[in-house]
Parts: C-alpha cells; sequence; structure tokens
C-alpha cells in the first residue's frame, strides 16, 4: 500500500507518504529533510514526508492524493537511500475505486439499519462491505472504494469493523464521491448497468451521471 498527498497552500513543499494504517505510540526521525514515521514498539515504517519535494520530484503539483508512477516511487525510494533510510516505497498503480456488483445484502445481526454486503470487486473478488446506505440492496452495481483508498475529502479506507462485523471497503455515494449534481443527502450511488464491474471507476464519466438522470 502507498497512498501520497500533496497540499502546498496547508503544508509547504511536503510530499506525506503513507505505507500502514496509524498506531497508537508513534515515533519519527528526521534525515536529510525527510521524516520517517513508525510504530514506536515495532519500528514498522508508517510512512515519510518528504519535506522538499520539488527537489526530488521537480514536477510534482495538484492539491490532494497524488498519483505516484513507478519512476516516482524509485526517485524517493533513492532519496530515501541517500539519507540513510531503506528504499522500501513500492509502487502502487491500481486503482482503489472500482466498480462493484452487490451480490447479497443482509440485516446487521446487531443493528436495525445496517445491511452485510457481499459485493464483487475486480478480479472476481468478493470483500465484506457493512453499509448503512438507506437505498442498500442486493443486484445493483455501485462503487467500491478499496482499502487503501484516498476519499476526496482526504479520509483514507482501512480495515474495520461496524458493531463487530467486519468491513473491508466503502459502498460510496455520488455525494461522497463528489460527482457534480450529487444528492446532499445519504445513499449508495446506483451505477447504470452498462457499467462493468471490476473496472476502475471513471471520475470524469461519473461527472456527467447525475446530469443524465435529470435530464431523462
Amino acid at each position: 500500500m502507498l497512498i501520497a498527498s500533496y497540499n502546498p497552500q496547508e503544508l509547504g513543499d511536503t510530499l506525506i507518504v503513507i505505507v500502514a494504517q496509524d498506531t497508537p505510540e508513534q515515533a519519527h526521525t528526521v534525515r536529510d529533510g525527510i521524516a520517517r514515521i513508525y510504530d514506536a514498539a515495532t519500528e514498522k515504517t508508517l510512512g515519510y514526508n518528504f519535506l522538499e519535494i520539488s527537489k526530488i520530484l521537480p514536477n510534482i503539483g495538484g492539491n490532494g492524493q497524488v498519483m505516484l508512477t513507478v519512476d516516482d516511487v524509485a526517485a524517493l525510494n533513492a532519496a530515501l537511500e541517500d539519507a540513510g533510510f531503506n528504499g522500501e516505497l513500492v509502487a502502487d498503480t491500481e486503482s482503489k475505486f472500482i466498480v462493484g456488483y452487490v451480490k447479497t445484502a443482509t440485516p446487521h445481526p446487531d443493528s436495525d439499519h445496517l445491511l452485510v454486503t457481499e459485493t464483487v470487486v475486480d478480479n472476481d473478488q468478493s470483500v465484506q462491505i457493512v453499509s448503512g446506505s438507506p437505498n442498500m440492496q442486493a443486484d445493483i452495481k455501485v462503487v467500491v472504494a478499496k482499502v487503501g483508498a484516498m476519499m476526496p475529502n482526504g479520509l483514507i479506507i482501512w480495515p474495520g469493523a461496524l458493531r463487530g462485523v467486519e468491513s473491508d471497503g466503502m459502498i460510496c455515494s455520488g455525494r461522497e464521491l463528489r460527482l457534480a449534481n450529487a444528492p446532499q443527502r445519504p445513499g449508495a450511488l446506483i451505477l447504470p448497468d452498462d457499467y462493468e464491474v471490476g473496472e476502475p471507476f471513471d471520475f470524469e464519466r461519473g461527472q456527467t451521471i447525475f446530469m443524465a438522470q435529470e435530464n431523462a
């Protein structure tokens, strides 16, 4: 897993790279403008802050999540090694927003409004996702934010549990995806039938979904 974000207005010329979920006790080491954040108990790396990233990646830009290429990650690893750290970053170029198919949706054993879904994502893999969307049901196509996804608001999707039931991912609403004209209320985005299960969700195409519904 590798999640990168860049927000020059708030954080200056700093690239934040996350490789593992936060732990209660953290420590950090700074060398040559690079901060390594790690679990104080296990010394497992949680992430790195590259404090002058434009010196390493001169063409970096944007505001929010940054999709790093294989060459970008190689440059970061070289900088880590020059600073005396391990060049341990692994490129992750797969989309984390996938067109999914809700195969089943059954009542949560400890909730009157949550449903436990079996949802097919990419490579015919099924994941269990707990959903509170009022329109959740079986036999619909949806957008799944897989574990490791960064939502448009900066929230990172980690493995978790809702009322004791494991949930690996999130079924998204149009509002959560910040799609144009999306209803500002809870409810999963139900995709048209011509979306292919397992394909990466096309955000550009997605901006027209609610426009098309209005004109239908």
